[in-house]
């Protein structure tokens, strides 16, 4: 796995020419120190458990992993990560998740420019329609994508839900540690169940992750779609959580200097 070469995802003309191309010829946000140093030991703490999942939006959830990866009991994999943004407020996320799946493949490669090929809406109508209110702009919505989490361009797709179908107390969102969230289950190589909220922090917000690794949508229901003793490679994880740090590293970093120039650019 090398998630650092520091290779850039290809660009066309058409992308160069585009008025945020700048965010994608800056150098990758560093990513901290602390963060990498985890990559060498799968977290001894489990991440809460996806059937606790309301613990995670209320923020009482702090006797599990809240920084790391791993293998929980059950056989699933598990990714936690926690991002300060300074300067970053939480309807800049409410817009930055249907925003990059819309328009140019640019956007989507500028939140990680060595990894993200493309993030593209199956209902593109629906997130651009300007009565929808934005913070809802991804329910409902697929979203295909190709990134590269560490073994070369792999597929996924990932289905938005509204917080209600996927299974939260809606109550706790609008509460100190959950402003709002996106939630998803993505099907690829392997399927999994995520989540980020966020909420105010210091001068901006924090960006918390949780990914479980194993569940799959079926009838309706987020179930562990695992067979009986089955277990998902560490590699798995590990490798996911690399890509997260890198990601959201960067996302911090030039989000707020996005939004302001493209916010009413849809």
């Amino acid at each position: 796995m090398n998630m650092f070469s520091g290779k850039r995802v290809g660009v066309s003309l058409e992308e160069k020419a585009l008025p945020y191309f700048k965010f994608y010829e800056q150098p990758m946000a560093e990513i901290p120190k602390e963060k990498l140093s985890l990559l060498g030991t799968p977290s001894e703490t489990a991440a809460v458990p996806f059937e606790k999942r309301d613990l995670f939006l209320a923020g009482k959830d702090s006797k599990y992993c809240q920084v790391g990866y791993g293998v929980a009991d059950n056989g699933t994999g598990f990714v936690c990560n926690e991002t300060y943004m300074p300067g970053v407020k939480a309807e800049m996320l409410d817009w930055w998740f249907p925003w990059h799946s819309v328009g140019s493949d640019l956007r989507y490669k500028i939140w990680d420019a060595e990894d993200h090929y493309f993030a593209r809406a199956d209902k593109v109508d629906y997130v651009c329609d300007t009565s929808v209110p934005v913070h809802q702009k991804t329910w409902g919505v697929k979203h295909y994508i190709l990134e590269d989490i560490g073994n070369g361009p792999t597929p996924l797709v990932l289905l938005f839900m509204s917080p209600s179908d996927y299974g939260f107390d809606t109550s706790l969102i609008g509460s100190p540690k959950c402003a709002s969230l996106v939630c998803a289950i993505g099907s690829g190589e392997c399927a999994a169940a995520m989540t980020h909220k966020w909420y105010p922090h210091k001068d901006g917000v924090m960006m918390c992750s949780r990914f479980w690794i194993g569940y799959a949508l079926k009838n309706g229901e987020i179930v562990c779609a695992l067979p009986l003793g089955a277990e998902i490679p560490v590699e798995i994880p590990k490798g996911l959580f690399a890509h997260n740090i890198k990601e959201f590293s960067n996302l911090a970093a030039i989000l707020p200097r996005v939004y302001e120039e493209n916010k009413d650019n849809f």
